[in-house]
Order: structure tokens, then C-alpha cells, then sequence
């Protein structure tokens, strides 16, 4: 994703381009002896371990129609288990000898598997990339999806509310948005439904903290890693917790915020009894489950009360899944029917439909233009493309970042922390980061 910390031009996209099997090598026989004697071939087995658990499912179907087309390989999907991230997974399947074939590791994360990673520099489609995917000169992840988040609402809804078409243009400042869940609420709806997931919470709510600071996100974080920062003190920081205490106050589910989990987010706004929540636009798998035709889109996060703040006008956008391939323990054959795999997602009609409409996903590849067909990625899109975007600074940060930090703003969310408290638990992690 960055240059010093994974392809930072990447989030920048200003233009989308439209956009159990063997782990280890050990396992991968190529010949099986026929009964006369002469070797027959064996399919090729590979693993895929994939992070985006909202997408398991059509994983799993995208696989089987890979082997389809190549019947000679076969890829298994694993996943993360609940409360594990994907750095944890890939670890531990290292550490027991089984490592995936290809692992799907959020951004910031490739980096420490670099040692292990394929260099795929010299792969066909590294030149269909709309920005560059480098760590130190190399190309060694392929970027699976762009992504973004910010407040998502429905239509119709907020339609109601205020009275005819809501214009997401007129909300750029956290009185505004008050003032806006004042009349949803008099129309009877709940204004807000928070999730209180961890990886949302952490990762990507505070992280707008990281993203909106004049300095840059790489900057900042180091001033916070040196002690020099001072959150309670940060404008940036005190006008996105301004915000998320209008979200708190509103929320449908503040009786009991901690049980308030993805599923029920995307029920609530997809059925249209909450006007809103606070995600990604991979929400939209879930909430189509519901409703398969309802008109969502996003609302940036107000961080301040100065309607001219880009911040206050812009989703945080990024390539945020890469895929690596293991060197190490895989064999020659296992990385050819990886590199086959990734090569038939960019290339194969069938792999780049699947991408767009049924991984719901924003592809990073210039030569994929199928038609976005669901609104969320339509929406993000529609604020890329004009230049409405600010860093997805979740991709800067440790893979426990999520972990610890989002338990914080789980505390914070139960009244349990106050900002103070919580700022401090944010500097005391930073200053231990190694």
C-alpha cells in the first residue's frame, strides 16, 4: 500500500479504473503412478487464506469456478478465526509448519512478511495497476480491493426526514449532522445505529484521527510513537470525538452498545430502521441480504464545525486487502497455480466479474471496467473521482492496533473511559509500539 509503508500512492486513486487441502509444499504431488506404470497427473492443491470473512462464502464459489476453468488446480479458502486477525492466522500457520499458499493480510501488514513473499514484479498484471504496489523497489502483494468508509445511509430515509431529496453535500459540519439526526429522530426512525466491533471502532473510526492531521498520517504517528503528541490537546482529534459522542447519543442500540455487532448494522439501515451507521462500503454483501434494491451511499465523518475542512467532505479510501505468495515452503507448482489464480481474477471475464459483483469489491486494475452494480461502491467511487479522499490510515498502523485500541473505544463507547482516559490509553500504546 505504501512506498516506505506499503504504495502510499495507492489510496490516492484518483480514478478508478473501471475500476483440508495442503498448506505447505510437502503436499503439492504433481504425478500419481497409474497401475501400469506410467505417472498420470495430479491436481495441484493451493491455500488461500482470506481476511474479508464478509466475502467467505463467494470466496469458496470463486475458487470452484477457477478450478473449472483449470482443472488441474485446486484452491481451498481459509479464513481467520473470530477475534484473530490476519496477521495472527498467517503467523500461526507459519509457525505450525502450514503456511498458506497466499494470504490476504490487511496493508500495513505485508511488510512483515516480506521475507516470505514471492517477488511478483515481473507479473503480467503489475502493469494494469492504476497506481503503483511497491515495498522497497519490489512488488511483492497483490492489491485485492480499494475500499473506503465513512456514514452509511439510506435514501429513502433521510428522504423523509428532511422532507424531500437529502443532499449529502449540505451535512460538513457535527452541528449539522446534530441537527440532522434531530429530524430523523422527529420522523420517528433512529438516526444511528453504531457498531461496536473492534476492527471498526479501532482501525478505522480513530484512525480518521491519524488521517486528518495536517503533518500526514506517517508523520503523525511518528510525533505519537515519540511521546511528542499530545491527543487531548489535538483539534483533529477532540472534533472526531465530538462526533462520535452526537453518534453516541443518538444511537439505537446505546441501551446495550456492546451488542451491537455488523450483522445487526446493516439490518437496521437496509430495513430502514436506522438512518444510518458508521462502515465500510464491504457492508453492502450484508445489507443486500436484506435488501437487495435499497439506495444507500455514504456521508463523510465531520471531524470539526468549519464547513470548509476537506476532511468534512471526504471518505477515507484505500487499497486496503494485499496477497502475498509464500516462497518459503511452497513449491515451484504451487506458485505458478497462485500466480494463475490472481492472474485469472485480473484477466478472466468470469474472475472480473466476480471481483466487481460478487466480492462487491472496487478492483485496483485499470482493465477491469465492469460496471459497479451496487451503490455503495458507486458512491465511493463518485467521491474518488472528485478528489473527496483522505488516507485510509488504518493501513499505517500495527497488526494489534485494531485489537487494543478498538477495546478503548469500546470503553469509551460504554461510558467506561473518559477522553481524557482514552487519549492517554491511545499516546500509551503508540509510545510502546517498537
Amino acid at each position: 500500500m505504501r512506498v516506505s509503508r506499503f504504495g502510499s500512492a495507492l489510496f490516492l486513486l484518483l480514478a478508478f479504473a473501471l475500476p483440508l487441502s495442503a498448506c505447505g509444499g510437502n503436499n503439492a504431488d504433481k504425478t500419481i503412478s497409474g497401475s501400469n506404470g506410467d505417472a498420470s497427473p495430479k491436481a495441484v492443491k493451493v491455500t488461500f487464506l482470506n481476511s474479508k470473512s464478509e466475502i467467505q462464502q463467494q470466496m469458496t464459489e470463486a475458487a470452484k469456478e477457477f478450478t473449472k476453468a483449470n482443472p488441474g488446480i485446486e484452491v481451498d479458502v481459509i479464513s481467520a478465526s473470530e477475534g484473530q486477525s490476519p496477521v495472527e492466522r498467517a503467523s500461526s500457520l507459519y509457525a505450525a509448519g502450514t503456511p498458506a499458499t497466499m494470504a490476504m493480510l490487511d496493508a500495513g501488514d505485508i511488510a512483515k512478511f516480506a521475507d516470505k513473499a514471492l517477488d511478483l514484479s515481473g507479473e503480467k498484471w503489475v502493469g494494469e495497476l492504476a497506481q503503483p504496489n511497491e515495498l522497497n523497489g519490489k512488488t511483492i502483494a497483490f492489491p485485492f480491493a480499494v475500499e473506503g468508509y465513512g456514514l452509511i445511509y439510506n435514501q429513502k430515509v433521510l428522504d423523509q426526514a428532511v422532507g424531500g431529496t437529502f443532499d449529502p453535500a449540505t451535512i460538513r459540519t457535527t452541528d449539522a449532522l446534530d441537527d440532522l439526526f434531530k429530524k430523523i429522530e422527529a420522523s420517528g426512525l433512529a438516526p444511528i445505529t453504531v457498531g461496536s466491533m473492534d476492527w471498526s471502532l479501532g482501525n478505522h473510526y480513530l484512525a480518521l484521527a491519524y488521517a486528518n492531521q495536517p503533518a500526514g498520517v506517517e508523520k503523525y504517528l511518528e510525533t505519537l510513537k515519540s511521546g511528542e503528541a499530545k491527543l487531548s490537546d489535538n483539534p483533529v482529534f477532540n472534533g472526531l470525538m465530538d462526533t462520535f459522542d452526537v453518534m453516541k447519543k443518538y444511537n439505537k442500540g446505546k441501551k446495550d452498545p456492546l451488542a451491537v455487532v455488523l450483522e445487526q448494522t446493516a439490518a437496521d439501515v437496509a430495513k430502514g430502521e436506522a438512518a444510518m451507521t458508521f462502515n465500510g462500503n464491504w457492508l453492502i454483501t450484508e445489507m443486500q441480504k436484506t435488501s437487495p434494491d435499497g439506495d444507500f451511499a455514504f456521508l463523510p465523518v465531520p471531524v470539526s464545525n468549519n464547513a470548509g475542512d476537506h476532511a468534512n467532505e471526504s471518505l477515507a479510501i484505500g487499497a486496503t486487502k494485499q496477497v502475498f505468495i509464500d516462497k518459503t515452503q511452497s513449491t515451484p507448482e504451487q506458485q505458478d497455480a497462485a500466480k494463475k489464480f490472481l492472474d485469472w481474477l485480473v484477466f478472466d471475464p468470469t474472475g472480473q466479474d466476480i471481483m466487481v459483483n460478487k466480492f462487491n469489491i472496487i478492483p485496483a486494475f485499470k482493465n477491469n471496467t465492469k460496471e459497479l452494480s451496487n451503490p455503495l461502491a458507486k458512491s465511493l467511487k463518485a467521491y474518488n473521482n472528485a478528489g473527496k479522499s483522505i488516507p485510509f490510515a488504518g493501513n499505517y498502523v500495527p497488526g494489534d492496533h485494531w485489537k487494543v485500541l478498538g477495546a478503548s473505544m469500546q470503553k469509551y463507547l460504554v461510558d467506561k473511559v473518559d477522553r481524557t482516559a482514552l487519549a492517554k490509553e491511545v499516546e500509551s500504546y503508540w509510545t510502546s509500539v517498537k
